[in-house]
């Protein structure tokens, strides 16, 4: 045999060990993989408010496991003048249900924001547990949903003061994720419901996550840092860009140079901001895995529900 075809055999040999070696991995990784990481979409209405009563039908666009077995629910409020079912609204359910829940992006009377008790309409309407057409009565009502493993939420902007005042609402709600949240938008006032101590979700069940240059909570470094310790509670050093606490809870500020476009003003999960399409998500927000990012946040809700 030669030395040529002795070092082929060889490779040869190296080359199947390896084969087998990441068919090995490639079987474990399914064998370890969730059961629910299949999903199924679903749609479905609830009774919502467009005035001062829950006498309006809205939409729910949802995912939910394909596996068997019952699951906690994930609900997720969208920003004034929103598509329910935008981009990143779509990539939060489809995550959550990645993750075993059953998950809705809930469409509410978005057109116009409002003071703390125009918004609260609003979240006790979606989150009225003694009404089974309520959003989250219609979520917990699915076959394969179990709101006794708990609920967890999340939104942006008006969404994330939906979803910080849920649980005055509904006190199965667990955590809340809040993407450009505040205690003052532009001209309206929210500190009344909204600032640490005024609502019934305590602050080490909230985890905040707004851009630098926010232009309706706070335009800067500083402005924003005041806004998040306003809304929390907890402060840090000045010039902070992140302070969580141990669980994880607290919040965070998005520098320019951590998304794609070198945006981070309200819409800092779009690829460019809020002057681009809703459709349009910034790449590193949707697949990374740095704490404001989407996977980071969406892991730390899930600490606060039962499977």
């Amino acid at each position: 045999m030669t030395l040529f075809t002795r070092e082929n055999q060889a490779m040869h040999g190296q080359s199947r060990r390896r084969k087998l070696a990441l068919c090995g991995a490639l079987s474990a990784m399914l064998l370890t993989a969730p059961a629910w990481a299949q999903t199924t979409s679903f749609t479905a209405t609830y009774q919502g408010t467009n005035n001062t009563t829950c006498n309006t039908s809205f939409s729910i666009d949802g995912q939910e496991p394909s596996a068997s077995g019952t699951f906690p629910v994930f609900l997720y409020m969208v920003g004034t003048t929103e598509t329910f079912s935008n981009a990143s609204a779509t990539a939060a359910v489809q995550g959550m249900a990645n993750r075993g829940y059953v998950a809705g992006t809930i469409q509410y009377d978005s057109g116009s924001f409002g003071s703390c008790s125009q918004i609260s309409s609003k979240a006790a309407c979606i989150f009225n547990p003694n009404s089974a057409s309520s959003a989250v009565e219609t979520l917990c009502g699915r076959a394969k949903a179990d709101c006794t493993k708990g609920i967890v939420v999340a939104g942006f902007s008006q969404g994330a003061v939906i979803s910080t005042l849920a649980k005055n609402f509904d006190s199965r709600v667990q955590a809340a994720y809040g993407l450009g949240d505040g205690v003052m938008y532009s001209f309206f006032n929210l500190n009344a419901c909204m600032a640490n101590g005024n609502r019934t979700l305590q602050s080490d069940r909230l985890r905040a996550v707004n851009g630098v240059n926010d232009e309706f909570t706070g335009s800067t470094q500083s402005a924003q840092q005041t806004n998040m310790q306003s809304l929390t509670g907890f402060t840090c050093p000045s010039g902070s860009f992140s302070c969580l606490q141990s669980n994880g809870s607290g919040w965070i500020i998005v520098n320019k140079n951590q998304t794609v476009s070198g945006v981070a003003d309200h819409c800092y999960m779009r690829n460019g901001g809020c002057t681009v399409s809703q459709n349009s998500l910034d790449s590193n927000w949707q697949n990374g895995s740095d704490n404001w990012e989407l996977n980071a946040n969406l892991n730390w809700l899930e600490g606060f529900t039962g499977h």
